[in-house]
């Protein structure tokens, strides 16, 4: 059944539905309105319309489908690392080699399909990515925010459309990259000679990306990084850092293996945001996981 929530108009008011419900929801006009003109929005029962001005005493009900069918998302007993969790969202420290949400070849051992078994709630979703806001690579470890209803999805989403979230990674990468503060700008498409990865393109073909680096210290011929992404194309960071001539090390597509490391050298160290139940802007940090502290060391 669609996830349904009501709201009052308590005070006198000629304000628009579209903007009151981008107010309630914490969301954008755009996303307001796009509920609206899908007839998910009601006003004291009536089907209602974007420009339509509220009085005191309306009710505005609205109901979130699901954007697609999706599988039934089966038990995986694993265990998880909850770095935080109230009734709207969850903040995990995914593990390395965990995929997130179902897709070929992983249909049933995801995060999700853990999060299942322990019984979480989770916010409709395209198709099997319920409550999905943002991803990381199956062997990029770290923080990552789980929404559990489609208000608190909303409203991520929106945070991360405006660039308000804070997220850093740390990477070990080969050379030692100068200057020790800079930006990679670049657009980012399919690789047309591989299709399964991604590359740096000419505009018309990608998507522009922007990432940010900072040199933590250097360790002989390699360079220990925070990156900070301005943008979220796939595999960023990875096709950005070999595009520059310092790629991840451990990185079996686009980096350098090593005998040190089973997977690259890449961890979500800290993630902010806003949470959606109150305003509050709450960070979180995450150490590197025993793997690469020993490939440090």
């Amino acid at each position: 059944m669609p996830e349904a929530l009501t709201f009052q108009v308590t005070v006198e008011s000629t304000e628009r539905l579209d903007r009151f419900l981008a107010n309630q929801l914490s969301i954008s006009r755009t996303q307001s309105a796009r509920l609206v003109a899908e007839g998910a929005v009601t006003v004291n029962g009536s089907v209602g319309r974007s420009g339509r001005r509220l009085a005191r005493g309306d009710t505005v009900a609205v109901e979130f489908p699901d954007r697609e069918p999706r599988r039934e998302l089966k038990p995986y007993p694993i265990s998880l690392d909850i770095a935080f969790e109230d009734e709207h969202l969850l903040v995990v420290n995914k593990p390395a080699g965990l995929v997130v949400h179902p897709a070929p070849g992983h249909w049933q051992d995801t995060l999700l399909n853990a999060l299942v078994t322990r019984g979480t709630a989770l916010a409709p979703g395209e198709g099997d990515r319920a409550g999905i806001v943002h991803r990381l690579d199956r062997d990029t470890s770290g923080l990552m925010v789980v929404a559990k209803n489609s208000t608190a999805h909303l409203n991520l989403s929106s945070q991360f459309k405006s660039r308000s979230v804070s997220k850093a990674y740390l990477a070990l990468v080969k050379g030692r990259l100068t200057p020790e503060d800079g930006a990679i700008e670049a657009p980012i498409g399919r690789d047309r000679h591989h299709r399964e990865r991604m590359a740096v393109v000419t505009e018309d073909k990608g998507r522009q990306a922007r990432t940010q680096y900072h040199v933590i210290n250097y360790l002989g011929n390699y360079s220990l990084l925070e990156i900070k992404t301005e943008t979220g194309r796939t595999h960023q960071i990875r096709v950005h850092l070999m595009a520059i001539g310092y790629p991840v090390m451990g990185d079996k597509v686009y980096g350098i293996q090593s005998p040190h490391l089973s997977r690259q050298f890449l961890h979500a160290s800290r993630l902010g945001f806003a949470l959606p139940s109150t305003g509050e802007y709450v960070a979180f940090t995450s150490e590197l996981p025993p793997d690469l502290e020993q490939a440090l060391q």
